[in-house]
């Protein structure tokens, strides 16, 4: 049998849940501790779960310094990233955390640094990248079917009645959703951010209290434009979680509704006032043990921290995501265009 990481989950709220049901199917994760600021979140998990042999408590120093964990799993809200991560890094262990990185540029590259520091693994659980439709068009447009990419556009509108904290929080679009659609934008573009000019504003008829919708125009790497049109009060015509996306190049365009359609024209003929198009096939993804949402992007943790390797989702490149959110929040708070600075 191989090595068994001894594992440690704080914040167990409910996104909790995905993360222990699949610690429970990958036989190298042990689930040695639950920690909570709400002892009786804590409690509840491990009776869902059937953790009977878990140490449960409050307090994360005391709990790392006693149980001594290889890995923390840390599902807290985004203001608490940074002290567990810090504390868990401090004591040797790899980590793998919530999107966002963190709650500023300014503490999520103190936890990059200190990871560097640690010589030990700090990723982000960005699980859209690990979806197989995602992979399909990303490795479609490596094939150079369409010329090399110059565009990218996605839309994202869902009229989202979530009540509580979210109807309350500033930047709600672009701090608690953005995250996933401008890291699925680097992955599909293989391009990183280089400007940024974004308007955020509160449509009539809205239920929350502040910005719910935004524009952003980003420059990216190799001249790539990407723009990001989204709402969370947009009802009727909702488009899916992942966004729907247009892909373009010189020889034609793909496009993806995040779900399964993928359609694609490529230039037949040109000469005419319009060319003439033909459609062909996007082949399937291809096989990729790292596939599977949560489960793919765990699992490519826990397959470096046992044997070496950087996930995908490393801190040091999930860092140029999170710099996408809060450069576009400082654009539309100032109206002016900004440059990326990671």
């Amino acid at each position: 049998m191989g090595k068994t990481l001894r594992t440690m989950l704080c914040g167990c709220g409910g996104m909790s849940n995905a993360w222990l049901r699949i610690a429970s199917e990958i036989p190298e994760v042990e689930i040695v501790g639950l920690m909570d600021i709400d002892v009786e979140n804590a409690q509840a998990r491990a009776e869902q779960h059937e953790l009977t042999d878990v140490k449960i408590g409050t307090d994360l120093t005391g709990m790392l310094d006693e149980l001594q964990p290889d890995v923390v799993f840390d599902c807290s809200v985004p203001e608490a990233h940074v002290t567990i991560t810090l504390e868990a890094l401090q004591r040797g262990c790899h980590v793998m955390g919530e999107k966002p990185l963190a709650d500023s540029m300014e503490n999520a590259r103190k936890m990059v640094a200190a990871a560097q520091a640690a010589d030990r693994i700090y990723a982000v659980i960005q699980n859209r990248r690990y979806q197989p439709q995602i992979r399909r068009l990303r490795a479609f447009l490596d094939s150079g079917v369409l010329g090399p990419l110059t565009t990218l556009n996605s839309d994202f509108y869902i009229g989202a009645h979530f009540g509580g904290f979210r109807d309350r929080m500033e930047h709600v679009l672009l701090l608690d959703m953005a995250i996933h659609s401008f890291d699925q934008a680097r992955l599909i573009s293989g391009a990183d951010p280089v400007k940024v000019y974004c308007r955020e504003w509160n449509p009539k008829g809205s239920w929350y209290d502040h910005d719910a919708s935004a524009i952003a125009i980003f420059e990216m790497t190799d001249g790539i434009v990407y723009t990001y049109r989204g709402s969370w009060c947009a009802e009727g015509l909702n488009t899916t979680w992942e966004c729907d996306w247009r892909a373009i190049g010189p020889e034609g365009s793909v496009t993806w509704d995040g779900a399964d359609a993928l359609k694609t024209q490529v230039v037949a003929e040109r000469g005419e006032f319009f060319s003439k198009h033909k459609e062909v096939d996007v082949p399937e993804a291809p096989a990729d043990a790292r596939l599977g949402g949560h489960r793919g992007v765990i699992g490519e943790f826990v397959e470096c921290v046992l044997n070496g390797g950087t996930p995908e989702t490393a801190c040091t490149d999930n860092i140029k995501s999170l710099a996408m959110v809060f450069g576009a929040i400082q654009s539309a708070q100032e109206g002016r265009e900004i440059e990326i600075d990671v």
